[in-house]
C-alpha cells in the first residue's frame, strides 16, 4: 500500500492504496472536491458536514443515473439494474419452486 496525501475543501487526509490504484484515487478525490466547492459555493449549506452530505448525495445520484454508452443495455440506467435482477431472481424462485 501506498500512503497518498490530498486535501478536500481545504483539509488534509492522508490515504492509502495499491500504486496502481493511485490515479484513480486521486481522481476521485478532485471529483469530490469540486463538488463540494460547488455545493459550498451556492451559499445555502455553511457546514463541511451538511456540504460532505450534499455532494455526496449528489454524486450518488450520477452514479445510479449513469448509462451504458451502447448496446442493448443502454436504455437501463445503473441504479435500475438491481431492480431488474431481483425481479429475476424473484421469477426464477418461483418458476424452480413450481418444478418441486
Amino acid at each position: 500500500m501506498e500512503r497518498v496525501d490530498v486535501s478536500i475543501l481545504g483539509r488534509d487526509y492522508s490515504l492509502a492504496c495499491l500504486p496502481a490504484e493511485k490515479d484513480a484515487l486521486l481522481a476521485a478525490v478532485r471529483h469530490v472536491d469540486q463538488r463540494m466547492l460547488a455545493v459550498k459555493g451556492t451559499g445555502k449549506v455553511a457546514s463541511n458536514e451538511r456540504i460532505a452530505v450534499m455532494a455526496a448525495i449528489q454524486i450518488a445520484n450520477e452514479l445510479l443515473s449513469l448509462r451504458a454508452p451502447d448496446g442493448p443495455l443502454s436504455h437501463i440506467a445503473l441504479g435500475d439494474f438491481k431492480g431488474k435482477i431481483d425481479a429475476m431472481n424473484d421469477m426464477l424462485d418461483k418458476a424452480l419452486g413450481t418444478v418441486d
